[in-house]
Parts: C-alpha cells; structure tokens; sequence
C-alpha cells in the first residue's frame, strides 16, 4: 500500500473516531485527574472592561451601558416607559397616545412637535421629547418641587421624581392641584392611573440633569 493510500485511509478514519468520540463521551472520565499545573496562562484583559464594582455592575469605561440602572436617571425614564408602553417606539394606545413614552399631540405641540406620525417612526426624536417635556414640566413645577418635596402627601413621600413623572402622565397643571390640596384633588386617568400612584412609583430617581426650562423644544 502507497504512502497516499495510507494517508487516505487515516485522516477520515480519525475524523470518523473524533466525531465517534464527541457524541458518545466517555461516563468514566474524571475532570479531577486533569489539571493546568505547570502550564504557561497568560490572559490579558484590557484595562477599560476591569470591573470596578461587582455590585453595581459598573465598568471602568463610562461610554459603556451598564445593565444595572438603578435610580439613575435612564433607570426613571426606561421604568417610565415600560409603564407606559412596555418600550415601545412604534404603539398607539386606544387613546391615540404615541410611541414609547405615550404622549399626545396637544402636549407634542407645546414641544415644537408638529407632526405626530413622523413622531411615532422616530426614536431618537422621541427621547428627545421626553427630556423636552421634563425640562418644561419641571420649570412649570419648580416652586412645588421646592416647596413640598420631602414631605409626606395622601401617604406618598414627595421627591421631584415622582412630581415629574405625574406630570408627564396628568400634566403639571393637575400635579400643582394635588399638591396644593394635599391630596384631596387626585386625578386618575382612562385606565385608572392616578397622580398619587405614580408619584408613589417613581418616587426617589435622581432627576438633576434636568434643567428646568421654560420654552424647551425639540431639535434634531
């Protein structure tokens, strides 16, 4: 037999034996008996994916997500969002409220937003409308946050969190009503989702990179 006879007859018959031994592995192989004593390891891993903090999740490298948000402020507006729409960018409610953070068109107008279908199909458009929003809500609602945040209303602890994102949902008009009457005026919208409930929800993320703004509109 030739030397390329034989070659021939060994390479598909260790393939054969390799794959033989992958899907039938042996029962009686002992993972102790084997062991990287003596072996050179050397694993580099880059200095911007060093964990800094277990707990938090938190990564060396700020420009990277961390899956942890916590009370931060993409934490209020991605809990925000999955309450209102699960995240969705492309739903309409039964309403006809829009995209992600459901918003209508009246208050889309009061943002510089004229056109609500470009709205919908349009994400980024859409994140920048709701800090849009916040930022008017919150100069709207500056006195209130400052006067009544820290206390104690119809059972609920007022922070500027949970003011802020009872706005977005009933408008800063009806969030002043509350506060003013200590609760007694607590509007609840057609799903039956009241001021207080989400002052109560949303209550404690950090809102400080929003910077109160009377005449806040939307650019792209």
């Amino acid at each position: 037999m030739s030397i390329s006879s034989i070659k021939n007859f060994i390479l598909p018959f260790g393939v054969c034996l390799l794959m033989a031994l992958a899907l039938y592995p042996d029962s009686t192989l002992n993972p102790d008996t084997y062991s990287t004593e003596g072996l050179t390891l050397d694993f580099n891993l880059s200095e911007d994916l060093t964990m800094v903090s277990q707990d938090n999740y938190t990564v060396k490298n700020n420009s990277m997500f961390t899956p942890h948000l916590g009370k931060s402020f993409e934490g209020f507006k991605e809990a925000l969002a999955f309450k209102e729409s699960r995240g969705d960018y492309f739903t309409v409610n039964t309403l006809g409220y829009l995209g992600k953070y459901q918003f209508g068109a009246e208050t889309l107008k009061l943002i510089g937003i004229y056109t609500p279908n470009q709205f919908l199909y349009n994400p980024e458009l859409q994140e920048k409308a709701f800090v849009a929003n916040a930022e008017r809500n919150k100069w709207v609602l500056r006195k209130d946050i400052k006067r009544f945040e820290g206390k104690q209303i119809a059972g609920v602890k007022v922070t500027e969190s949970g003011i802020l994102a009872a706005a977005h949902l009933a408008g800063p008009g009806n969030v002043k009503k509350f506060l003013r009457s200590y609760g007694a005026h607590n509007l609840s919208d057609a799903y039956g989702s009241s001021v207080s409930y989400y002052m109560k929800k949303f209550s404690g993320y950090d809102t400080s990179i929003i910077t109160p703004d009377k005449k806040a509109r939307v650019t792209l």
